[in-house]
């Protein structure tokens, strides 16, 4: 399970101040299931998946990854968690097999058991046309496919997807969102990010929406339809975060 405890986050910058990017944020997710954090740019969702990935320290409140305090027990968070984010960067000059590789050893991973995760993994997501290619050669979408054998090569029990489908093609997209159901169907916790409205009714069993660093609504999609008298996600979307004062480009 993961989960988030009134989780705070305060930048200091130096025209502005102190500036509280995370406000009181709490949800949790269970095995089995996808939690949606829906946000436009700038709402504090990628902060907030940050702190439970343990890249950042929380100011305020707290998190647990598979039962492990992200503050107190962060490398057992980490090796019980695989983090996917647009910033995630590839070492080009090693093939797609040796990044994945050296990201198996670096969990630790025996070498029989590697070798058995990385070829289920290379099938799976369709990447032994390009395994020995350099990372600095492939095209943006077997560059994600690379991204997220490396997230799961440990086999994780919770996974957090920040915009996973970003600047993708049609089918890649497609083959990565059936992917992450796979995922929920083994019994995985998973944490789903993303501006698609249809990759969140296809995958998501909850929604959270934030905005200005606050949870503002949360729910199954039928229920923040029911709660904002729309009938599609967008919609809902839309409404939660113009009622808070904001704005939706």
């Amino acid at each position: 399970m993961i989960e988030a405890r009134a989780l705070v986050k305060v930048f200091q910058d130096k025209k502005r101040g102190a500036v509280r990017a995370v406000d009181g944020v709490s949800f949790r997710c269970e095995p089995g299931r996808i939690y949606g954090l829906l946000g436009a740019n700038g709402a504090g969702k990628t902060t907030t998946l940050r702190m439970l990935a343990t890249l950042l320290a929380p100011t305020g409140g707290g998190a647990t990854v598979a039962g492990y305090d992200v503050v107190k027990n962060p490398e057992e968070a980490r090796a019980n968690l695989g983090f996917l984010s647009t910033a995630t960067a590839l070492y080009g000059r090693l093939t797609a097999r040796e990044f994945v590789e050296y990201f198996g050893r670096l969990h630790g991973l025996p070498e029989d058991l590697l070798a058995a995760r990385r070829e289920q993994l290379f099938t799976r997501l369709e990447m032994n046309e390009f395994r020995d290619r350099r990372c600095e050669k492939l095209s943006t979408g077997m560059k994600q496919k690379t991204s997220i054998a490396r997230v799961l090569i440990h086999d994780p029990q919770v996974m957090i997807f920040d915009e996973p489908t970003t600047g993708l093609d049609v089918m890649t997209a497609r083959a990565i969102v059936q992917f992450i159901r796979e995922c929920k169907e083994r019994g995985k916790t998973v944490i789903f990010s993303t501006h698609v409205m249809t990759e969140v009714e296809k995958l998501c069993d909850r929604v959270g929406i934030i905005h200005g660093g606050k949870l503002l609504a949360e729910g199954t999609i039928g229920e923040l339809n029911a709660k904002t008298g729309m009938t599609d996600l967008e919609d809902s979307f839309v409404y939660v975060v113009t009622q808070a004062g904001g704005r939706v480009a």
